[in-house]
């Protein structure tokens, strides 16, 4: 098992994101993407001076004012009520996720005023747990995409975390300013969208971070790719799908993958990747837990 990192250097403290603009803008572009005939709306063909729908087009649909839906657009979420977002999200023809960010932007949870500084634990049982699976990359990961433990198959695909500082065992550190792993993912670009859209979900149930506000401003400085993905405002989940990778080793990986959100943690998840039986893949996984610890090391300084 590779050590578990310690999290009290994963950034410099900034500011904390401004939950009423959040949810103003978020609201703004659901709002922007739909068309009078995506929800039955005539359209008389009239200029439109913005893209989408009209607040009052969406108020119509939602069955509220339209007074008051615009003071909740302008970022004022006091006091509405569950079934007001209920009807707001099904206007707006959210998903599951975004109909769950909306609610954390208006109706946030009491956190305590200052965010704990502590690292994030992983149960040793199931650190444990992860380090028995000898021929299935697996880690945790935890709040602002940071990974938390890895097994030695993690490490033989994904480069030796171990020899990274802690604050670059981060998934959107990693895949927005390292070379290696723009290299790594075939598909690049749907990757770095997952990787915001997730970490929108956590600003939204965590606005007052200082921490992700740091990660945040640090990636918009640094890559103009990420600002890009962050204007969108777009969030979801993804518990499942397949990963594309070009190993340095190993050549081409199609991998399944599996997320596990943890029912004692929710905000720490369980990722597996496995290849289909007799497959290339899983010949190619075969070999790099043959090779242990030398496929880590050579996969890590292979160009």
């Amino acid at each position: 098992m590779e050590k578990q990192p310690s999290q009290e250097s994963a950034g410099d403290a900034g500011h904390p994101l401004d939950r009423r603009a959040e949810l103003s803008e978020f609201l703004r572009s659901r709002r922007a993407r739909l068309k009078p005939e995506d929800v039955g709306l005539p359209d008389f063909g009239r200029h439109r001076r913005v893209p989408g729908l009209r607040r009052e087009e969406l108020a119509q649909l939602a069955g509220v004012s339209v007074a008051y839906y615009t003071r909740l657009e302008q970022g004022n979420g006091r006091n509405v009520s569950a079934e007001v977002l209920d009807a707001i999200a099904r206007a707006l023809r959210l998903t599951g996720a975004e109909h769950a960010h909306l609610t954390h932007l208006a109706k946030p949870k009491q956190h305590k005023k200052r965010p704990s500084t502590r690292p994030q634990q992983v149960r040793v049982a199931l650190r444990e747990l992860i380090d028995t699976f000898d021929s299935v990359p697996a880690y945790v990961v935890g709040r602002r995409s940071e990974i938390l433990v890895w097994n030695r198959m993690a490490a033989a695909v994904f480069g030796d975390w171990a020899e990274m500082p802690a604050q670059e065992r981060n998934w959107a550190r990693m895949v927005f300013l390292k070379p290696e792993y723009r290299d790594l993912f075939v598909e690049w670009d749907q990757k770095a969208y997952d990787i915001v859209s997730f970490l929108r979900m956590d600003a939204g149930c965590h606005p007052d971070d200082p921490r992700l506000s740091a990660l945040v401003g640090e990636l918009s400085v640094k890559s103009e790719e990420f600002r890009r993905l962050w204007a969108t405002h777009d969030v979801k989940e993804k518990n499942h799908g397949v990963k594309r990778l070009r190993h340095p080793l190993v050549g081409e990986l199609n991998l399944s993958f599996e997320s596990f959100r943890l029912l004692d943690d929710d905000e720490q998840s369980m990722v597996t990747y496995h290849a289909e039986p007799g497959s290339p893949s899983a010949e190619a996984l075969r070999l790099l837990a043959s090779w242990g610890r030398d496929a880590t090391r050579a996969g890590t300084a292979a160009p």
